[in-house]
This record gives structure tokens, C-alpha cells and sequence, in this order.
């Protein structure tokens, strides 16, 4: 019996650290949604491919030996990195946040496209904003509405007229567009903490 094997790009969400053998990732694909992969840690591979790291794009060619749940990268090629997420502690840790959300969250097939563009979107945001929390909030809303959840129609609503036009101010600008808003929004726990609570109460998103 042939071995199963599955080509794909995937964004890398959660990095375990290296064991003696492999070292384990959890990645997303448009295309197949979640995976579970498993990279062989050796010298030689290290001098023949690169390393895998979190927020990395990369494209993959996997094996399934063993029928199992996880898949063995046979190839891999990076095709976008964000180191500039590490040089801050606020981005890397808000970024690694949102990876962890999406990790926690299995999405229809039918979002899969929108959640792949979105974790391009806000990592590339995370590496370059000068205010990371509200790339958080701003991704945060952007997969709890493509997942089809009511927040313009329901959430925004519910806020008080002057947190609401706040939201509303921050909701219309693009991600891309934020790597110059480095102002205060003293607002901003406040409006975090209240989309994280909607969640909570009314959807079914893991929000921790």
C-alpha cells in the first residue's frame, strides 16, 4: 500500500520544542484546515531545508506513514517570514495570541479561504504596527464575523454611543494601514474585554 501523501502552503500557528526525533507544529491550511506535522530534527536536514518558526508561510510536501492523525514533512519551503514579530514583546505576544485562538477553533470548510488571508493579513500587521493590540482586536473581530457571527448587527449595537463610534473609527481602518497609528486608545481594554465577553456568551469561539 502506497504511502499517503498531501502537498500544501500552510501558516505555522504552534511550535513545540524539539524532541530527541521530531519536532511537532501545528499549521493551517486553506485548503485542508488544520495539521498536525511532524519534522525530523537532524543535522542533515537542517543543512537541506530550512527551519520551521512560528508565523512562518510555508509549503509543504507531508507524508501520512502510519495512517495516523499526524503528518511527516518530507519538504518544505518557506515562503514568508515575520521576524519583525519578535522584536517586540507586545507583537510577539499579542501574535501569538491570535495563533493560539485560531489553533483552539476549528472553522467550516468554507471560511478556511478567508482565515488564510486573514492570518497574512494580521501577521503581516503584527510585524510592522505600531500598536499590536489593536491589530488583536481588529483580527479577533475579523474571525469571529467571517465565521458568520452577528457583531455588526448585534455587538456594536450593544456598546455605549461613545465606545461604539470608537470601534467603529478603529473597525474601518484597514490592517495594512496600521503600522503608522501609534496614538493612545485609552478605550481599547475596554472594547477588548467587552468583544471577548460577546463571544463568550453568544458564539462559539474559544476565546481562551
Amino acid at each position: 500500500m502506497s504511502t499517503p501523501s498531501l502537498a500544501t502552503d500552510a501558516w505555522v500557528l504552534f511550535k513545540k520544542p524539539p524532541a530527541e526525533t521530531f519536532q511537532t507544529f501545528v499549521v493551517f491550511s486553506a485548503e485542508q484546515g488544520h495539521l498536525t506535522v511532524l519534522k525530523r530534527v537532524s543535522r542533515k536536514s537542517a543543512a537541506t531545508q530550512p527551519a520551521i518558526d512560528l508565523f512562518d508561510e510555508v509549503s509543504l510536501q507531508l507524508e501520512n506513514r502510519n495512517q495516523g492523525p499526524s503528518w511527516f514533512v518530507r519538504e518544505v519551503r518557506l515562503l514568508t517570514r515575520y521576524a519583525a514579530i519578535g522584536r517586540s514583546y507586545d507583537s510577539l505576544r499579542l501574535a501569538s495570541a491570535f495563533a493560539a485562538l485560531v489553533c483552539r477553533n476549528q472553522v467550516a470548510h468554507d471560511s478556511r479561504a478567508k482565515l488564510y488571508a486573514l492570518l497574512r493579513t494580521s501577521f503581516a500587521a503584527f510585524a510592522t504596527a505600531a500598536s499590536p493590540d489593536i491589530v488583536f482586536f481588529k483580527s479577533l473581530y475579523c474571525f469571529a464575523r467571517d465565521e458568520g457571527y452577528p457583531l455588526k448587527q448585534q455587538w456594536l449595537p450593544s456598546l455605549p454611543q461613545a465606545l461604539r463610534e470608537h470601534a467603529v473609527s478603529l473597525l474601518k481602518s484597514p490592517l495594512a494601514d496600521l503600522a503608522a497609528d501609534a496614538g493612545n486608545h485609552p478605550a481599547l481594554p475596554e472594547l477588548q474585554g467587552r468583544l471577548n465577553n460577546f463571544l463568550r456568551d453568544h458564539t462559539e469561539v474559544l476565546v481562551d
